[in-house]
Parts: C-alpha cells; sequence; structure tokens
C-alpha cells in the first residue's frame, strides 16, 4: 500500500456497515469506466489513463479507507486492467461488476438468460483475476422491472451467491416502480441520485429500511452538475438514510482528495 500523499486529509473515511449484508464500506468508491472506455460517454472527452496513474489513485484511495471500486463488462477494458493493478493487492479492495449488458459496437447490448448471466460472471473473475466478487449488479436497460418480472437473471445471481462465487447480488435501478420491486429480492441497489435528481429517493429509504447496501450512482451527475460543487454534492449525499455508498470516478488524484475532503468533513446539521 502506499504512503498517504500530502494532499490527503490525516484523518481517512471511516467504513460504515453495508445495510444488513455483514460488511463494512467506505462512504465514497471509485467508478472505474474511465479507466477502461472513451465511447459512448457522456464526460469530457479524454484519454484512458496509464497505469501509473492507475496505481496512484488506488495507493491514494487504499490510504484514505476507500475500499469500494465498481466495474463492469461494458466498462471497456476495466475489468482486466483492475485485474492486472490489483494482482499483488486484491484483498485491499471490494470490487463490485455488474451483468446483464455490454457494449459492442459503439452500442449497448443486453442479455439476461441464465447462460449469459452465468458466463458473464466467470468472464468477470476471470479477468478479475479472483474466485469470489464482492458483489454482482444487474446492469439493467430502462425496462428494469422487466429484468425482474420475465427474465432468469435474479435466480441465476442468487445461484451464483450460493456457489459463494458472489458476496452480494445487486439491482441497479432505472425506475422508482422497479427499484421498489427489487428491494426484497437483492442484497444491495445501485440508485441514480444528485442534487438535482430525487425521482428516485423512494428506493432509497425502502432500501435503507430494509437493511439493503445502497451504492449511489450520477453522484456528481457524470460531471455536469449544476448549480452545486461536487464537495456540496458529496456532502448532501451524506444525508441520505441507509450508509450510501457514493460512487464517484476520477482520474485525478486532487480530485479524489477533494472528494475525500467532502466526506471528511463535520457532518451538515
Amino acid at each position: 500500500m502506499g504512503n498517504i500523499i500530502v494532499d490527503l486529509p490525516v484523518k481517512p473515511l471511516t467504513p460504515q456497515p453495508f445495510g444488513l449484508t455483514g460488511i463494512s464500506c467506505s462512504p465514497l468508491g471509485i467508478g472505474t469506466v474511465k479507466w477502461g472506455r472513451t465511447e459512448g460517454l457522456k464526460h469530457t472527452p479524454f484519454e484512458l489513463p496509464d497505469d501509473a496513474t492507475l496505481h496512484r489513485l488506488l495507493d491514494d484511495a487504499a490510504a484514505a479507507g476507500i475500499n469500494v471500486l465498481d466495474t463492469a463488462p461494458s466498462y471497456g477494458l476495466s475489468e482486466a486492467r483492475i485485474g492486472q493493478l490489483l494482482a499483488d493487492r486484491k484483498h485491499d479492495f471490494l470490487i463490485f461488476t455488474k451483468a446483464g449488458e455490454s457494449f459492442e459496437n459503439g452500442r449497448p447490448r443486453w442479455d439476461f438468460r441464465a447462460s449469459s448471466i452465468r458466463h458473464s460472471v466467470e468472464n468477470s473473475l476471470r479477468l478479475l483475476r479472483t474466485d469470489r466478487l464482492a458483489g454482482v449488479t444487474l446492469h439493467c436497460p430502462l425496462d428494469d422491472l422487466g429484468v425482474i418480472t420475465s427474465s432468469e437473471a435474479p435466480a441465476t445471481l442468487a445461484a451464483l451467491r450460493a456457489e459463494g462465487k458472489i458476496g452480494l447480488a445487486g439491482f441497479s435501478v432505472m425506475s422508482t416502480n422497479g427499484g421498489l420491486r427489487a428491494v426484497p429480492l437483492f442484497d444491495h441497489l445501485m440508485v441514480a441520485w444528485n442534487t438535482g435528481f430525487h425521482e428516485h429517493e423512494p428506493v432509497i429509504h425502502a432500501a435503507a429500511n430494509a437493511g439493503r447496501g445502497i451504492l449511489l450512482k450520477k453522484v456528481l451527475s457524470s460531471g455536469h452538475l449544476h448549480g452545486t460543487s461536487p464537495t456540496g454534492a458529496l456532502t448532501a449525499a451524506r444525508t441520505l438514510p441507509g450508509h450510501p455508498v457514493s460512487l464517484v470516478g476520477t482520474l485525478s488524484p486532487a480530485h479524489l482528495a477533494e472528494n475525500i475532503r467532502a466526506l471528511t468533513s463535520p457532518s451538515p446539521a
């Protein structure tokens, strides 16, 4: 593990219970789509970072108590790069990946058949160089309710969890109805929330009440927040119930340090 760099706060992030799952997660996690893919994203144009930059980010994150990495097969080279980067330190982080969506020829593609979900998870295990994933989240299209009611995916994740290949089975929410239906069926929910988007807050409250783990996506609105700073957005996320983990992608150690400070400053009143 690397040394704490001078611009990181001395006090590390405090792990919090991830619902009633039995694991503890840092309140800030790192999203890694920018580690493996540049095409088809809403972010400002960028180049994939080199390995030295990613090693620096991982060192700084681990030193500050961040223990959650979020990746996906649809994130291009992300899983393979994480597997290589963490070859000798895989126990420093809880790796959450996804299943159900791929990104091929510039377009997303969804497949929730049992064979496809199982193949996706097995491939993720291979690329990430591990025999067990902390969690796998179903990467849903707009019709997330259909994934629950008309696909083999939820049962397949449950089977993989029983086999010990994944720790937690999760669901990425695209609609309030889908999210509410998912709460009793999954260990964790991934929910979009930021200071300008509260539509799925009922799902966050329901998940917290049910003891589910909560991962927040789009907290910084893919870098396009309006009227609120990144620090303000992360500070506001701390007021939500259930000790959610805010997933934020960055390629800048300075931005990472700023995000950590937002979550180690005194809690808002």
